[in-house]
C-alpha cells in the first residue's frame, strides 16, 4: 500500500470513531463514582441552549445552500455543467457523507473551535502527452487533532525545516493510534472565523464570550436545580436547645427529604414545636431572572448575527416579514460565504481554470424561499422584461423545458434608448 493510501486510511479512520463507545472522565457515572458532584461542574458550552441554537442556525443555512460552478466568458457568466470534483463538493465529498452533512460539519468545527480543516485527497494521472489534477475525495479532520506549523526555522542553508521559506504545515495526529501525518498548505481547505489574530488560526466565539456563555449556563443550572427541588428554595431550620451533631445531621435528613424535591412540591410539612422554617433565597421575580436571562441570549445571538426570531424570541423582531428578516441574515451570513468560497477557488481550481474564469459560489438564493404568489409575480416580471427566458422560468418551478420556450420575449412598444434620443433630434423622423 502506498504512503498517500495509508495516510487516506488513517484519516478515514478517525472520522469513524463514532462506531466505538468511549467513556470520558466528564460522564456523570464516573464522576458520581470518584465523589465528584457532576451537577456542579462547568459544562461543554454546547449544552448551553442560546450556543447551542446559534451553531445550529449557522451550520444549516450553509449545509442547505447548494455550491455552483461558473465561467465567466465573453458572453457572460456560463453556469457550468457537473464535473467531478463539483460532484464531489456538491453531492458527495467522501464514502461517508452527503455534502449537506460535509458543509454543515465544516460550519460547526467554525464556529465552536474556530477553525475547520479539511485533507484533499488528489492525485496527478497522466492525460495524452502531458498530466492531470484531480481530487478523489474531501475529508474532514478533528480540528482538536490538527496543528498549524509555519516553516521559519533556519536549517542553515536559508531554508525551513522542510526545505521552503515560511511555508503553511498542517500536522495531523490520528486519535487512535497517535500517528502524526504532514500535509502541505495545498492539500488542506482551512476555514476559520472572522476572529483571528495572525490571520491563520480563528478564535472560537465562545473564547471571547467565556463569561457571557459561562453565565448563561450557570442560570440553566439554577433553574435546572430548582425544578429538581420542587421549586423549593434553601431554608434554615431554626430549633431551641442544644443538639449533638448526630442530633442536627437527623433533623437535616428527615426534613431535607420532606421539604425538597419534586416529589415534596405541594405537600404540606407537619412541624413540631420548637422548629421554625426560614427561606434564604432571594426570588426569581426580585432577581429579575427571566429577563436577565433573555438579555444574556440575545448578546450570545447578536455575537453570531443571530435574529431574536431564531431564538422564538418575537418580541424583539422588528421585521415587516420572515423574508425581510432571512434577507438581513443573509447579510450577516455573506461574509462567512465569501469566506468559503475564496478559499475553495484558491485550492480547488487549477491555475489553469482561474485563468478560463471558473470559480465556485453557494447559491445564497436557497435561503430565500417565498410563497407561491411572490413567487409567480417575480418571475412574471423577469420574462416580461426579456430579463429571463421561459424555460429559465420553468427551471426555478422544477418543471420540464417547452418548445420555443428559450426566446427572449419583450414588449413591442419597448425601443432602445439610442434609437428614441436618435428619433427625438430628427424631430421624429426615422432615417
Amino acid at each position: 500500500m502506498s504512503k498517500k493510501k495509508k495516510q487516506k486510511k488513517k484519516i478515514e479512520n478517525s472520522s469513524n470513531m463514532s462506531s466505538g463507545r468511549y467513556i470520558s472522565t466528564s460522564e456523570k457515572g464516573i464522576l458520581d463514582w470518584l465523589g465528584i458532584d457532576s451537577e456542579n461542574i462547568p459544562r461543554n458550552a454546547l449544552s448551553q441552549t442560546t450556543y447551542y441554537t446559534c451553531i445550529k442556525t449557522l451550520s444549516e443555512a450553509l449545509g442547505k445552500m447548494p455550491l455552483k460552478l461558473y465561467q465567466r466568458t465573453k458572453d457572460g457568466i456560463q453556469r457550468h455543467t457537473m464535473t467531478d470534483t463539483l460532484r464531489l463538493l456538491s453531492l458527495r465529498p467522501n464514502e461517508y457523507m452527503s455534502s449537506t452533512i460535509f458543509w454543515t460539519l465544516c460550519e460547526m468545527c467554525c464556529q465552536h473551535y474556530g477553525n475547520a480543516f479539511v485533507w484533499m485527497d488528489s492525485a496527478i494521472q497522466p492525460k495524452g502527452m502531458g498530466y492531470r489534477y484531480i481530487v478523489k475525495g474531501f475529508y474532514p479532520m478533528s480540528p482538536e487533532c490538527v496543528n498549524v506549523i509555519i516553516d521559519n526555522v533556519d536549517n542553515g542553508e536559508g531554508k525551513g525545516l522542510f526545505g521552503t521559506t515560511g511555508n503553511l504545515y498542517y500536522e495531523y495526529t490520528n486519535p487512535d493510534t497517535g500517528e502524526q501525518y504532514l500535509l502541505r498548505n495545498d492539500e488542506v481547505l482551512h476555514f476559520k472565523t472572522w476572529y483571528t489574530k495572525d490571520g491563520i488560526l480563528g478564535l472560537p466565539v465562545r473564547d471571547i464570550l467565556k463569561e457571557t456563555i459561562d453565565g448563561a449556563g450557570a442560570a440553566s443550572s439554577y433553574e435546572n436545580s430548582l425544578y429538581k427541588n420542587g421549586m423549593t428554595a434553601r431554608l434554615v431550620l431554626q430549633y431551641t436547645g442544644n443538639f449533638d451533631d448526630d442530633r442536627i445531621k437527623e433533623i437535616q435528613r428527615k426534613y431535607g427529604d420532606k421539604l425538597t424535591g419534586a416529589k415534596a412540591a405541594g405537600k404540606v410539612i407537619a412541624i413540631p414545636a420548637g422548629l421554625t422554617l426560614t427561606p434564604l433565597n432571594m426570588s426569581m421575580v426580585d432577581a429579575d431572572f427571566a429577563n436577565l436571562r433573555k438579555y444574556s441570549a440575545l448578546q450570545i445571538a447578536a455575537a453570531f448575527g443571530i435574529k431574536p426570531s431564531n431564538l422564538n424570541d418575537y418580541e424583539h423582531s422588528k421585521y415587516a416579514s420572515s423574508e425581510a428578516e432571512s434577507i438581513a441574515f443573509l447579510s450577516n451570513f455573506s461574509y462567512r460565504l465569501k469566506m468559503y468560497e475564496d478559499e475553495i477557488n484558491a485550492k480547488v481550481l487549477t491555475p489553469s481554470e482561474c485563468k478560463r474564469g471558473y470559480y465556485y459560489k453557494f447559491n445564497e438564493q436557497a435561503i430565500l424561499r417565498t410563497d407561491s404568489k411572490t413567487q409567480s409575480e417575480i418571475l412574471r416580471n423577469y420574462v416580461e422584461c426579456g430579463t429571463y427566458a421561459r424555460n429559465e422560468a420553468r427551471d426555478f418551478l422544477d418543471m420540464p423545458h417547452k418548445e420555443g420556450g428559450d426566446e427572449l420575449l419583450v414588449n413591442s412598444a419597448y425601443i432602445p434608448v439610442t434609437y428614441a434620443v436618435q428619433n427625438t433630434n430628427n424631430g421624429g423622423k426615422d432615417k
